[in-house]
């Protein structure tokens, strides 16, 4: 049996409350010497999801952490779909909305939510990093803020 508390990373992606369109970007994962990276995604209170199509998350890559580098990952290297953690109603407190799956190639990914007009929402994404070098110890990912 593999076992996955000590053969991989975890770390906090994005734990922000959202306010209308303004877009929340999570830390920066740094994929150096690990080939997969999984990000789950979370809601806390909804108090309103916003227009009819809800709040969404992209996910974006880049070689370095400046923000200015961010690019939308390609579908290609997506493994699930960004519109699958879309949240459309003011009911969708407290739950998993889902996992997306990174397989490209940059070394830093992150996920940027963003809402629509009346958005207020809490979002908490977390980071799990597998098949990597430092494999048999369990470690935490602080992150990397953008620059």
């Amino acid at each position: 049996m593999f076992d996955t508390r000590n053969n991989a990373e975890y770390g906090m992606a994005l734990s922000a409350t959202l306010s209308g369109t303004t877009p929340a970007a999570g830390s920066w994962i740094d994929m150096q010497g690990w080939q997969s990276l999984t990000f789950t995604v979370g809601t806390g209170t909804v108090t309103d999801a916003g227009t009819a199509s809800g709040f969404s998350f992209e996910v974006q890559e880049g070689d370095t952490t400046a923000a200015a580098s961010a690019t939308a990952v390609a579908d290609a290297d997506l493994i699930g779909t960004e519109a699958a953690l879309t949240v459309t109603a003011d009911t969708d407190d407290n739950k998993m909305i889902g996992t997306i799956g990174y397989r490209g190639s940059k070394r830093y990914v992150r996920l940027v939510a963003t809402g629509t007009t009346g958005t207020a929402a809490v979002v908490t994404c977390h980071a799990i990093k597998m098949k990597g070098g430092n494999m048999g110890s369990a470690t935490i990912d602080s992150g990397t803020a953008a620059t």
